[in-house]
Parts: structure tokens; C-alpha cells; sequence
């Protein structure tokens, strides 16, 4: 039923929590597992045009980290991995990615910041709204 799962990563504490879950479903169903972080090109409004090449190469080595981190978990329990790190929306770029990468399931984190929850609205909500396929979501409590 699940051969490929999409754990979407920023990194964080929850996230490495998350991909525990992510793993051992993968595990479980003998599936590949496709770890996608995604740098916010948001950061990059509030930035003068000097600093934008330094912030984007320093959130994308802290995404290539974190994808690469959640691959070498996998890989110690004998998960295939795929990883990827893209730039734009966050919500956008995961349901994009699992709509032209024939991924089954997604597995994600639900915790984010009280401004993105209450004014823009968490990625998590967004991807459960518009992912074509299931969503299974970890909370900060797990």
C-alpha cells in the first residue's frame, strides 16, 4: 500500500522525532523514504539584495543537514532514501512533491511557531488540506 513515503524535515527537534515515525513505517512496509527540507524564501523579503546569496546558501546547508541526517538514520534500520532540498513555500513545495513524485504517504511534524499558526497558517494544515494522497501527522507531544 505504502512504497514511498515523503517525510518533509526543517531540521529541528521535533522533526528528528518525526522522522522516527517516518522510518519506521518505511520500515515497516518495505518502502523508500524520500526526506524533503524546504528553504522558506520568505526569509528573503526583509533582506537587502547584498545579503540574499549568503542567507539562501547558509538555509540550504542547514536543509542539506537535515536531509541528510533523517538518510542516515534511515539507512541504520536498512531504509532506502531519496533526498531533496527545495526553495519556495514550504507547504506548496511538499504538496508539489508529493504530487509529481509518486509518493503514497506523507509523514510530517503538526509544531510551529504561534505567528505561522495564527496569521499565515502552519504548513502542516496547509499540506493536510491540499496533499493528494494521506497524511499522517506527528504532534510536539509524541
Amino acid at each position: 500500500m505504502y512504497e514511498t513515503i515523503l517525510f518533509p524535515t526543517d531540521g529541528s527537534d521535533h522533526a528528528a522525532t518525526v522522522a522516527e515515525h517516518a522510518i519506521d513505517v518505511a520500515a515497516t512496509r518495505d518502502a523508500t523514504l524520500h526526506v524533503l527540507s524546504v528553504v522558506d524564501d520568505r526569509a528573503f523579503l526583509v533582506l537587502d539584495e547584498d545579503r540574499v546569496e549568503r542567507v539562501r546558501d547558509d538555509l540550504e546547508a542547514t536543509a542539506r543537514e537535515a536531509v541528510d541526517a533523517a538518510a542516515t538514520r534511515a539507512a541504520e534500520r536498512g531504509v532506502e532514501t531519496t533526498t531533496a532540498v527545495d526553495t519556495g513555500h514550504p507547504a506548496e513545495c511538499i504538496v508539489d512533491y508529493a504530487a509529481t513524485g509518486d509518493v503514497d504517504l506523507i509523514v510530517m511534524g503538526t509544531s510551529g511557531d504561534e505567528y505561522e499558526r495564527n496569521v499565515v497558517g502552519s504548513v502542516s494544515q496547509r499540506v493536510v488540506r491540499e496533499a493528494p494522497v494521506p497524511v499522517t501527522t506527528v504532534g510536539p507531544s509524541v
